[in-house]
């Protein structure tokens, strides 16, 4: 295979980018939409019949379809699944960014903060993909792409089966890396959606601890028995991260956390804040006969409570009471039996106290009466300082006002009038509307506006803010994805700016219109912005183009479109 062949009559490949079990990625370009895309060549086992070869070709097949079911902003997408001399090649959005396998071999050990960033991520992404009934079945760091602006992508769902999606495999292959599969998967069970838990824990685990729980020894044999047998050392170097991990990699598969809540769980070790505690299920005992026959002919041996006194009342016959409605002794009789010896020779009740439980007592009481004096000088000190208003007649800021741009970022639905255009003389401005007292957990909603104003710079985030190449490379990906992916589209925008496009309906209704849209250059423009030339075709054959700016910010850690106009 080499460099500049055409595959498909399509996409021209430029140079290998990576390689794996089941075949080799290449970087390549559309000429069609002339856009950077990732090819992955799907290798067939050597050796196989033509039956077999053409089951497995089925298989690449019907795996691509099952990875193009798949949309969301932590998951590379899959755009084609292409045939060339009888190989299957599956075309995907291509992201410039190092593997998480990648950044352990530079880095070594990374830190449990950014480890449970990578991880939430990772987390909401599979989630998705549960939701559609798709098990990965392959996470490892070397599936983790990481860019260094903070986006985090899943990648390779080549090996993935869909729920309920027959699987075409006859020679017992394994998918799979050993060092990071699950119990139940080494032990030949099918994977679950647990399964996928299972193995996101051991990736997360091997990234802060620098080796997976199970090892990675030349020997994939002993792997996979040592997983199988799913005795998981516990971190050393995990921090706040430790006992989610360990949540994650529950030997049983019934004790893992569901996908979402393990995100959540990673989100919130991410922000600093305490995890969830996860809810252990109830256990329910079988029920027990109402009227069990008791026999007794049988005696109990009772030990003696005292170290060195005599064996108690051992030899006695033992006395069953019975607790039935008709029964000869009755609720509540107490059978006429001599208690045992008890330690230290207390008395019996109504009898003088051991001096130890009145010592006891004693500490129970002290501690009670420190614990209310501690309350309640807690509760006279907070009430003084809590919830109180600004003095001098301050009013507390409002929040910044949303930048809104055109409503579907592109020009007008079948071309029928120009794009959209902000500024133009004449045109009416909306103020936008602000609050004097902002909500504590959400932002005001974003108001209209013909005009874009200046868009606050982004929060730094735990990875910096975006380079120049990363927001072109990022315009790059979300115009390649319309207009036949709207809706992985629209979860490139930010949910402000998906506000002032008028909502999702409004949005694919617009790129329905559109039969394509093709991207000339990107030119950054200031921080975190950049114009790039669009030509669009409208399903009736009508041809325009504009210029159009595009704001993007990466405080929320993934980048996202915040406004836009031309």
């Amino acid at each position: 295979m080499s460099a500049d062949r055409l595959i498909a009559g399509r996409y021209r490949l430029t140079d290998p980018i990576g390689t794996g079990a089941m075949g080799v990625v290449w970087r390549a370009t559309d000429v069609r939409l002339r856009r950077t895309v990732a090819v992955k060549q799907l290798l067939l086992t050597p050796g196989l019949t033509r039956s077999q070869a053409v089951e497995a070709r089925m298989r690449a097949m019907r795996e691509g379809r099952i990875a193009a079911r798949l949309h969301h902003p932590n998951a590379v997408t899959v755009f084609d699944v292409a045939e060339e001399d009888g190989q299957p090649w599956l075309v995907m959005e291509y992201v410039d960014a190092p593997s998480l396998a990648a950044l352990m071999r530079e880095k070594g050990r990374l830190e449990p903060i950014e480890v449970a960033h990578i991880g939430a991520k990772v987390a909401e992404a599979l989630a998705a993909a549960h939701k559609a009934g798709i098990v990965h079945r392959d996470v490892k760091p070397a599936n983790i792409l990481v860019a260094d602006d903070g986006t985090v992508k899943i990648t390779d769902f080549g090996i993935s089966r869909a729920t309920g999606d027959v699987t075409v495999t006859s020679t017992g292959f394994l998918a799979g890396t050993p060092a990071y599969l699950s119990p139940e998967v080494a032990r030949g069970e099918n994977p679950e959606p647990a399964s996928d838990v299972f193995a996101l824990g051991s990736t997360l685990y091997a990234a802060v601890e620098g080796k997976p729980p199970f090892g990675e020894g030349d020997n994939p044999l002993a792997v996979l028995h040592s997983v199988a047998r799913a005795q998981v050392p516990r971190p050393a170097h995990a921090a706040a991260l430790a006992p989610v991990l360990m949540d994650l990699l529950a030997a049983e598969a019934t004790d893992r956390p569901t996908m979402p809540q393990a995100a959540e769980r990673l989100q919130a070790v991410a922000e600093g804040r305490a995890p969830a505690v996860p809810i252990q299920p109830t256990k329910v005992l079988p029920p027990v006969a109402a009227a069990a026959a008791v026999d007794s002919s049988a005696a109990t041996t009772v030990l003696s409570t005292s170290r060195t006194g005599p064996a108690g009342n051992a030899g006695d016959a033992t006395v069953h009471v019975d607790m039935s409605k008709g029964g000869a002794a009755g609720r509540g009789t107490v059978p006429n039996v001599p208690p045992p010896g008890g330690f230290g020779g207390g008395k019996t009740a109504g009898g003088e106290r051991n001096p130890r439980q009145l010592l006891l007592i004693a500490a129970g009481v002290v501690g009670a009466l420190v614990l209310a004096v501690v309350i309640a000088v807690a509760v006279n000190s907070g009430g003084g300082g809590g919830g109180q208003t600004q003095a001098g007649g301050s009013s507390a800021p409002a929040p910044a006002p949303v930048t809104s741009g055109p409503e579907n970022i592109g020009p007008a639905d079948g071309g029928t009038q120009q794009p959209t255009r902000e500024g133009q003389a004449g045109g009416a401005t909306h103020a936008p509307t602000t609050t004097t007292t902002p909500a504590p957990s959400s932002s005001a909603a974003p108001s209209s506006s013909a005009r874009p104003t200046t868009t606050p710079p982004p929060s730094s985030t735990p990875f910096g803010p975006p380079t120049a190449g990363s927001v072109t490379s990022f315009i790059q990906s979300y115009y390649g994805m319309l207009p036949g992916n709207v809706s992985g589209a629209w979860s490139m925008l930010s949910p402000g700016y998906q506000s002032s496009t008028g909502g999702y309906n409004s949005y694919a209704s617009f790129w329905g219109g559109i039969s394509s849209v093709s991207v000339g250059a990107v030119t950054p423009n200031g921080d975190n912005r950049a114009v790039v030339a669009l030509t669009y075709v409208s399903k009736n054959g009508q041809v325009s183009s504009e210029n159009r700016w595009i704001q993007v910010d990466s405080s929320t850690g993934r980048l996202l479109i915040t406004a836009s106009g031309v």
